[in-house]
This record gives C-alpha cells, sequence and structure tokens, in this order.
C-alpha cells in the first residue's frame, strides 16, 4: 500500500519522484548498443559510460517532468492508483520539481557535451530532441502523452535513438544490423509505458489525458502489450535464422518464463496490482538487453 504524504521523509519524496524502478528502461538499450560496437571491435569505455549516465539522468529527468507536468494540469489526483506523485500530494513543492527537472537536464547535457566532442553533429542533434523530448512527453502546448502518442515516442527513443546512438558515440558510424538489434529493447520499454497506462486508464480518461490505452480502451491495451513482448521475443530466432547471428544470440529466450507469465498477469489484474506488473516487465526489459548484449558481443 502507498504510504500517506505524512510518512514520506524528504529522501524518501525525491526517489519517489525519481522512481528508480523505471531506470532499468534507460540501461537496457546502452548494453545492446555498446554490446553491439564491442563486437565490431569499437568499445569505447569512456563514451559508453556517458552514454549511460545520459540516458540515466534523462530517465530521471523525464520522471520529474511528468510528476510536475501532470500535477499542474490536474492530470493525477487523489485517485490516482499508482505510486504518489510528489507534486499532486504537496510533498514537494512544484518549483522545487521544475528546478530540480532543469538541474537534472543540465546534467544530461554535460554528457551530451562530451558525446558531441567525440560523435559530432549527429551526437549533438540527438541530444537536443532527446531533452526537447523531455519537455514535450508532458508539458508543452502539445503534450505528446496527452495524445496517443507516447507509446511511439517511448520506442523511438529507447529503441533506435538509444541503442544506436550508444553505438554510433563509439564506433562513428552506423549499420542496418545494430538497427535491427534497437528494435526489441524498444518494444519492451514501450511495453512499460503500456502497463502504466492501463494501470492509470481511467483517472487519465477523466482528465481529458488522451492516451492509447485510452483511445484504444483495456482490451486493446492488453493485446498492444501481448504483441510488444511477442514480436520482441520473435528478432533473435529471427536473426538467427536469417544467417546473421550465430546461435548465443537466443540468449534472451530464457526470458520467456518471465515474460509469458508478465503476459498472462496483464491479462488479469487492474489497478493497483498494475504497479507490481510494471515493475515486473522493467526487469524483464533489462533482462532480455542484458542477455541479448551478451548474445551479440560474444557471438
Amino acid at each position: 500500500m502507498t504510504p500517506p504524504p505524512a510518512a514520506v521523509s524528504g529522501v524518501k519524496a525525491w526517489c519517489l519522484a525519481m522512481r528508480p524502478r523505471t531506470l532499468p528502461a534507460a540501461v537496457g538499450p546502452v548494453l545492446v548498443g555498446t554490446a553491439a560496437a564491442a563486437a565490431d571491435g569499437a568499445f569505447m569505455a569512456g563514451p559508453a559510460l556517458a552514454a549511460l549516465s545520459g540516458a540515466l539522468l534523462l530517465q530521471i529527468a523525464v520522471n520529474l517532468a511528468n510528476d510536475y507536468f501532470d500535477g499542474r494540469r490536474g492530470i493525477d489526483t487523489e485517485h490516482r492508483v499508482g505510486p504518489i506523485r510528489v507534486t499532486q500530494s504537496g510533498l514537494i513543492a512544484p518549483q522545487q520539481v521544475f528546478r530540480a527537472m532543469w538541474v537534472v537536464l543540465v546534467l544530461a547535457g554535460i554528457c551530451g557535451a562530451y558525446l558531441a566532442a567525440a560523435g559530432g553533429w549527429p551526437v549533438l542533434v540527438i541530444g537536443l530532441a532527446s531533452i526537447a523530448g523531455v519537455i514535450g512527453y508532458s508539458g508543452g502546448p502539445y503534450p505528446l502523452a496527452s495524445h496517443g502518442l507516447g507509446d511511439l515516442f517511448v520506442f523511438l527513443f529507447f529503441g533506435p535513438v538509444a541503442v544506436c546512438g550508444t553505438y554510433f558515440v563509439q564506433a562513428l558510424t552506423l549499420t542496418g544490423t545494430v538497427v535491427i538489434w534497437a528494435i526489441p529493447p524498444g518494444l519492451l520499454i514501450a511495453a512499460i509505458l503500456v502497463v502504466n497506462n492501463l494501470r492509470d486508464r481511467d483517472t487519465d480518461r477523466q482528465a481529458g489525458k488522451r492516451t492509447l490505452a485510452v483511445i484504444i480502451g483495456p482490451h486493446g491495451t492488453r493485446m498492444e502489450y501481448t504483441l510488444l513482448l511477442l514480436l520482441a521475443y520473435a528478432f533473435p530466432p529471427a536473426m538467427l535464422a536469417s544467417g546473421a547471428a550465430a546461435p548465443l544470440i537466443l540468449l534472451p529466450l530464457l526470458t520467456l518464463p518471465q515474460g509469458a507469465r508478465c503476459i498472462w498477469k496483464i491479462y488479469r489484474e487492474t489497478g493497483r496490482a498494475l504497479n507490481v506488473r510494471l515493475g515486473a516487465t522493467a526487469m524483464l526489459s533489462l533482462w532480455f538487453s542484458l542477455l541479448l548484449a551478451i548474445g551479440i558481443a560474444v557471438a
């Protein structure tokens, strides 16, 4: 059960705002991109660590931005079934959350500046687009999350952008194979958002936030979640069958029981129970990406 605001300390409140359970979403794509660079003999520790740090900081920044903008827009209310949002609950003043978001973005920008120095103008464009995405996801005149575009945004930025960007800052080039490897992490991380939006569908609809879950309904949302996981699991066997990868690329299939359990549960859970499914899907995305990275690097 979510603790009442009075029982939450200052440090715990900031942890709630940063939503650490979502951070695996930032780690997996960097692992895959770095493994692809290592497989091509292009691994560079400095850019890899900077990419990981930047990805984690951007994830924290978007969590703070969601907390602030959804609270200010009245989307988060006392009827929310997800974890406490610090802006809506009054745990942290809105101005503090807003300032913290910009502090984290500046830190991410420092990582981005280092990466841009290593990778040139393409990396600068990616970094600026990522910062714009952090703000535009739930803020600005046309919040992407409120117009059914959140799922696509998350897939693109946590899949192709994150994986290919991580590879590029090390190899200074890009291959078609890397683009393909970027798809499964993006699909699984989009599935995390699908669980989040399924849980919040009723309160989002009442607040006028038209997520894709609001648009297609609970059954359609559960079908979307199932399709995202099945497509992710289809990629390793397809790459092996095409001759583009060695048998070790099947390592992610070790997470199939975990994935099957997530699909089974998504059709049977509602409300606060989906908080557990959200965390389970985040861990699934991390383990899948880790095993995919090992398969790419070793093979």
